[in-house]
């Protein structure tokens, strides 16, 4: 067997594992970071996010015109969260992470030369009840990819560097202890499947959540929506699948939440996968349809993204059939059509602000689309309605999707936009109205476009399936990321010693700090935050 000895094992090497060691090595700390990946795949799952985080009240808002304050983010984030009133820790970390977020997280990462695209996004405004109030969605100028190439680089060239140590390809699955204390880390290392341990001090769980394995993501599924769809696209990391979680309940830790998750409405099979069942999130297009999996546009409330992503979900898994398709034209797609993350964001990811303005402003993502019609089956393209159905029919290979059905939502939806805006009586365009008011949404939304327009043919028609991502729940923790233990008798829980959660593992915080909803950009965000509080904790000893 191998064996290790450290002072902090950090078990994840994502952005939340980073951080924490990052804080820790500046006071001079044994730090060992063990991951399952490859080296290759340092930095986890943020590598690949598009890299929006929440902050409140910062200068790239007040430079925006935009007016926040930490009382009326907190009134947003409890009013989308919907807490239980068992939720204590996830209510507190909520107001901690208001509270620290712009100067634990903004100022943290601007001192490490990071920087925010200056127009923020405006996202999960609220659709039956508030979300947020103003925009606040800061995008890493550079993306997730830029963020962690910064931090893992200054990780490595960190003073203190030779008191930090990396193991790759070890997966670990057993938390050591000694009395009541965690005392350390066991495993298998990938590659031979042979042991290895790593005696610590301290232990900081760092592993993602658990919507890496669509198997768990079934078994936690939210009970009010029944059964879980047939088919879900697996958008998280591949070794997200809560080993550690389980670790750690074997220590009598809680774990609570699981069946709170933040997954996607809009998910297509990516055309060169890298794991089973790949999927790529789409940023739905506001000006499409979106129809059922017959071919009825969804209602009453029609679907329209960026107001409430939980919502989305919800509706789509009341019907009979779990998947989607949105009807658009190349016109619309050319304008509206985003995939999200850093890979097919290369622009922003590789720091190009001239190409991306005017690709934005004139020439639109045609390349993406192009090559996503091309290459995904999940997109076909035809020239006219007729035409489109036969072939999602043949897609299929059920014959589900009525023609009169779709002919009849594009038909109406088109009859809406020729009355002009005086007399548009529909929501979709109600909101398509409204977003457009605002700079970030106007240069990317059309304005009022028609589907079956001539002149912005081909006709496109996109299935869509739920996508996972994140773990809303997980290892319930205190204000300093310490990890708590199921309630006893009383309802009195305890601090298990030399144990920390951190990020995703923890619910972001606490087991759970957004309720049942995100207001987005709390995922990156909240690694950060609870990566120091842990670290400040554990050098507070």
């Amino acid at each position: 067997m191998d064996k290790h000895q450290t002072d902090i094992v950090i078990v994840g090497g994502g952005l939340a594992g980073i951080v924490t060691a990052l804080d820790l090595l500046d006071s001079g700390k044994r730090v060992l970071i063990v991951d399952r990946d490859e080296a290759k795949n340092f930095g986890g799952l943020a590598k690949w996010a598009f890299g929006g985080m929440f902050f409140v009240n910062t200068p790239h808002q007040r430079r925006g015109g935009i007016k926040d304050n930490i009382d009326l983010a907190l009134a947003d984030w409890f009013s989308f969260a919907e807490f239980t009133e068992e939720e204590h820790w996830g209510k507190k970390w909520a107001e901690q992470y208001v509270h620290l977020c712009t100067s634990h997280g903004y100022r943290y990462l601007r001192d490490k030369g990071l920087n925010f695209f200056p127009v923020i996004n405006w996202v999960e405004r609220g659709l039956y009840r508030p979300g947020n109030s103003v925009p606040r969605f800061h995008m890493v100028w550079g993306t997730g990819w830029g963020l962690m190439e910064t931090l893992i680089q200054q990780l490595r060239a960190h003073p203190k560097a030779d008191r930090l140590q990396c193991l790759f390809g070890h997966r670990v699955q057993e938390i050591l202890t000694k009395g009541k204390a965690a005392s350390g880390v066991s495993g298998t290392k990938e590659t031979d499947q042979q042991p290895f341990q790593i005696e610590a001090e301290t232990v900081v769980v760092a592993t993602g959540g658990i919507n890496g394995s669509i198997e768990r993501v079934k078994a936690n599924w939210y009970a009010a929506w029944g059964t879980p769809p047939e088919t879900i696209l697996n958008g998280a990391h591949e070794y997200a699948v809560g080993d550690l979680h389980d670790a750690a309940e074997r220590l009598q830790a809680n774990i609570v939440n699981l069946d709170k998750q933040w997954n996607y409405a809009a998910g297509i099979r990516h055309y060169n996968p890298r794991k089973k069942d790949h999927g790529l999130s789409l940023v739905p297009c506001k000006s499409a349809l979106w129809l059922n999996y017959r071919g009825e546009r969804i209602g009453p409330m029609p679907l329209v993204t960026a107001f409430d992503t939980r919502y989305l979900v919800e509706r789509i898994c009341q019907e009979p059939v779990k998947y989607s398709w949105q009807i658009l034209n190349r016109k619309i797609a050319y304008k509206e059509f985003a995939i999200s993350g850093s890979e097919h964001n290369e622009l922003i990811r590789d720091k190009k602000f001239l190409p991306f303005v005017l690709r934005t402003l004139l020439f639109g993502n045609r390349k993406l689309v192009n090559k996503i019609i091309d290459a995904c089956e999940d997109v076909i393209v035809a020239d006219s309605v007729e035409e489109l159905v036969e072939k999602m029919n043949a897609l299929t290979g059920n014959n589900a999707i009525e023609l009169d059905a779709v002919q009849r939502a594009v038909t109406n939806y088109d009859a809406q936009i020729d009355r002009g805006p005086k007399f548009h009586n529909d929501e979709q365009l109600r909101r398509i109205a409204h977003a457009r008011q605002y700079r970030g949404d106007r240069v990317r939304t059309c304005r009022f476009q028609k589907i079956d327009d001539p002149g912005a043919r081909p006709l496109i028609a996109i299935r869509e399936f739920i996508v996972s991502r994140k773990s809303l729940g997980g290892i319930q923790t205190d204000l300093q990321s310490r990890v708590l233990t199921q309630p006893d008798a009383q309802g009195q829980q305890t601090v298990i010693p030399g144990l920390y959660a951190v990020g995703e593992a923890a619910g972001f915080g606490g087991g759970g700090m957004h309720g049942h909803r995100s207001l987005e950009g709390t995922f990156l965000g909240g690694c950060v935050i609870t990566a120091r509080m842990a670290a400040e904790s554990i050098l507070k000893g």
